[in-house]
C-alpha cells in the first residue's frame, strides 16, 4: 500500500501549474513589507551577536582558552571554567526534551486525530493559556511545591536537576503540543481519505501517513520546546540549586544541584564591574550560548528540509 511519500509524488505530478498573473500595487506594498521584516530581523540578530562579541572577546585575549574548560566555577579567585555551566545546561535540558518531546507529541496526535470535537474545543484554548504563564510563577511553584516532593523521594535535596527539567518540561509542553496540533491539522484531508480508501486503519493512516506529511511542523514545535529549555533563566535559577559543579555518572545524576549558563548570567551580572574580567566572561557565556542556539536551529533546517532517502515501509 502507498505510503506517504508516493501519495505526496503523485500529487506533485497531477498539480496543475498555476498561470502567473500581474501583480497590483497592494500586493507589491505587502511583499515589500515583509521583506523589510526579514531584513529588519537579520540586522537585529546581527547587531545583537557583534554586541556579544564586542564586550565578550576581551574574555578570551585576557587569558588563555583553556582555562575555560577548567572544572571549576569561582569568580572571586579569577577561576573561569565553563564545564560546570555546560554540563547543568545539557542535563537539565536533555532531561526536559526526554520529558516533554514524547508526552508533548502523544498529546497533540491525540488531540488532533482522535479527540471528539468537543474535548478538543475545551483542551485546546486551556492548552495555549498554559504557555502565558510567567516563568518566574512557576519556578516559585517548584520551589515551593515541587521541590519538597523530590527531596522526599530521597534526594539530598529538592533544588535539582530533575526538579528544573520538569519545571522546563511543563513549560515546554504547550509549545510543542499546539505547533504540532496545528501542524497536523495542516495535513490535507485527501491524503487521510485516500489512506483509508486503499485499506489503511486510522492509526496506520496517522503513522504512515499524516505525521510524516507533518514532519516540518513537528520538528519546528520540537525545536522551539528546546529552545525554550536552553534560554529559561530565572525558573531554573530558582528551582536548581544554582550551584557549579559538575554532577557525578550515575543513577542518581539527576538528583544533584547545578547550575545553567543562563542562571550564570542572571545571578552574577548585577555584581560584576562594567569592563572587568569577570564582566566579560558573562558575555562570553552569552556568545557561547547564541553559538548552541544557532546550532540547534541549523539542524532543525536540516532536518526540516531533508527528505528522505528510501521510501518508508508499505502499509
Amino acid at each position: 500500500m502507498a505510503t506517504y511519500e508516493e501519495i505526496e509524488q503523485t500529487r506533485e505530478d497531477t498539480a496543475v501549474s498555476p498561470t502567473p498573473r500581474r501583480r497590483n500595487g497592494r500586493e507589491l506594498i505587502i511583499e515589500g513589507l515583509i521583506l523589510a521584516s526579514g531584513v529588519s530581523v537579520i540586522i537585529i540578530i546581527t547587531l545583537i551577536f557583534l554586541f556579544l562579541l564586542k564586550e565578550g572577546l576581551p574574555a578570551f585575549t585576557s587569558q588563555p582558552i583553556s582555562t575555560f574548560w577548567g572544572r571549576r566555577w569561582y569568580p572571586i579567585e579569577e577561576t573561569y571554567g565553563l564545564l560546570p555551566l555546560l554540563a547543568g545546561s545539557l542535563l537539565v535540558t536533555v532531561g526536559a526534551v526526554v520529558i516533554a518531546v514524547p508526552l508533548g507529541l502523544t498529546t497533540a496526535v491525540y488531540l488532533g486525530e482522535f479527540a471528539p470535537d468537543w474535548l478538543r474545543e475545551i483542551l485546546k484554548p486551556l492548552i495555549e493559556v498554559l504557555a502565558g504563564i510567567p516563568s518566574i510563577v512557576l519556578g516559585f511553584l517548584g520551589w515551593v511545591a515541587l521541590a519538597p516532593l523530590i527531596q522526599n523521594m530521597g534526594a539530598p535535596t529538592g533544588l535539582t536537576a530533575f526538579t528544573g527539567s520538569l519545571i522546563l518540561a511543563y513549560m515546554a509542553l504547550p509549545t510543542i503540543i499546539s505547533i504540532t496540533e496545528d501542524a497536523l491539522y495542516a495535513v490535507p484531508k485527501e491524503y487521510r481519505d485516500g489512506s483509508l480508501a486503499i485499506g489503511a486503519t486510522h492509526w496506520q493512516t496517522v503513522w504512515r501517513v499524516v505525521l510524516p506529511a507533518a514532519r516540518s511542523g513537528i520538528v519546528i514545535a520540537i525545536m522551539l520546546g528546546v529552545g525554550r529549555a536552553i534560554g529559561e533563566t530565572m525558573a531554573v535559577m530558582l528551582v536548581t540549586g544554582n550551584a557549579a559543579n559538575i554532577p557525578e555518572l550515575g543513577l542518581g545524576m539527576m538528583f544533584q544541584p547545578i547550575r545553567t549558563m543562563t542562571a550564570t548570567i542572571a545571578a552574577e551580572m548585577g555584581e560584576v564591574a562594567q569592563g572587568s574580567t569577570h564582566y566579560s566572561v558573562l558575555f562570553a557565556i552569552g556568545i557561547v550560548l547564541f553559538i548552541i542556539t544557532f546550532l540547534v536551529n541549523s539542524l532543525a533546517t536540516r532536518l526540516i528540509g531533508g527528505r528522505p532517502k528510501q521510501r518508508g515501509a508499505q502499509l
